[in-house]
């Protein structure tokens, strides 16, 4: 690994970076792990890999003006890749899925955009930097959170929600002032089962321990469709505020292996 030259790297796009041997548990299984990590001088990129790793790490493409990267880690036979970069107010760093043809910054981009995404776009017949941006005619994003408009939805205003979060594992949610469910899995979801478990399972949980009755559970919809208007926030985004009701769909993150390397979650 050549330290010296992923730092000045990192330095191009206007982020400090630091390797270190800290063996935090990913480093003890013998993986590379990547973290979002903050000093005195504000955040800063951390990469972790045990004293013997024989892992290879290259920066695939720099763009400066926009302030992201395109990094590569080889470890053994598997190659993963992460789009690391800034976003509004905070550094980030997201796995790309793995059978997605990426060698630059943009094509990251793109191959963190569900299918559905794509879809509006060519629908709309964006090209170039118009794709990149958080609106667009096709989309607002937020985050890792894409909300798709959708032409005259009509809804039962009695089953509209106030408030709802919008979760991707034990994250900071983003909330929503109002949401629409449809579909899905009812579960039951509190801080230390923030994905939700059934109700089956919920009541295995409660009998065994009578204590967990006060940890804050709320009843959920896993897997639903979800439609949103009005105000998204999220406390590392500006507030956006939504006209009409928006398709919600998520960024491809999850679907790539590489995800198990980041540390970081917002």
């Amino acid at each position: 690994m050549d330290t010296a030259l992923l730092e000045t790297k990192f330095d191009r796009m206007g982020a400090r970076l630091k390797v270190s041997d800290r063996l935090n548990q990913r480093a003890r299984l013998g993986f590379v792990s990547l973290n979002i990590r903050t000093d005195r001088d504000g955040e800063f990129f951390e990469i972790t890999a045990a004293p013997d790793s024989d892992a290879e790490i290259a920066v695939l493409d720099v763009q400066p003006v926009d302030r992201h990267l395109l990094l590569l880690v080889r470890e053994g036979k598997e190659k993963s890749k992460f789009l690391c970069g800034h976003d509004e107010r905070h550094w980030f760093v997201a796995g790309i899925p793995e059978k997605a043809p990426v060698g630059t910054v943009r094509q990251a981009k793109e191959a963190l955009k569900p299918v559905e995404v794509q879809a509006a776009q060519d629908r709309h017949g964006l090209r170039g930097r118009h794709r990149e941006r958080r609106k667009n005619a096709a989309y607002v994003r937020q985050g890792e959170w894409f909300f798709l408009p959708v032409a005259g939805m009509v809804v039962d205003e009695k089953l509209v929600l106030r408030d709802e979060p919008l979760r991707r594992g034990g994250g900071k949610p983003h909330w929503a002032e109002f949401c629409y469910r449809t579909g899905g899995e009812t579960v039951h979801v509190c801080s230390y089962y923030p994905n939700g478990v059934t109700d089956r399972v919920h009541k295995s949980i409660l009998a065994q321990n009578p204590k967990a009755k006060r940890w804050g559970w709320r009843v959920m919809r896993r897997d639903a469709g979800v439609h949103v208007r009005g105000r998204i926030r999220h406390p590392d985004h500006a507030t956006i505020t939504l006209h009409g009701w928006h398709w919600v769909v998520m960024n491809t993150e999850g679907q790539s292996r590489a995800m198990r390397n980041v540390a970081f979650l917002d």
